[in-house]
């Protein structure tokens, strides 16, 4: 991975580093790691972007130690620490 530039972003996952275009989601940068799925709901279902515009909250993950934020919705930043919500995935 590259360093943070003004067209690249890098933040971590579960403390993996993922990066992605500056201004893209959150779930924009999960995708394009490879991930579709990074949380589960209490039965155990995984789940990760749905609608993409904030309505449905399956994609719900934790923000710098801040839980239930919507990934579709925030952009990454540099440095960012995100980690799933609701499971490991």
């Amino acid at each position: 991975m590259s360093e943070t530039t003004p067209d690249r972003v890098q933040a971590t996952f579960e403390g993996q580093p993922i990066e992605a275009d500056a201004g893209a989601s959150i779930a924009a940068a999960l995708i394009g790691s490879g991930r579709q799925a990074w949380r589960t709901t209490r039965e155990g279902k995984q789940r990760g972007l749905f609608c993409g515009i904030g309505v449905c909250f399956d994609c719900l993950v934790e923000v710098d130690g801040e839980s239930g934020q919507r990934a579709c919705m925030i952009p990454l930043a540099p440095g960012m620490d995100v980690r799933s919500h609701g499971g490991e995935q």
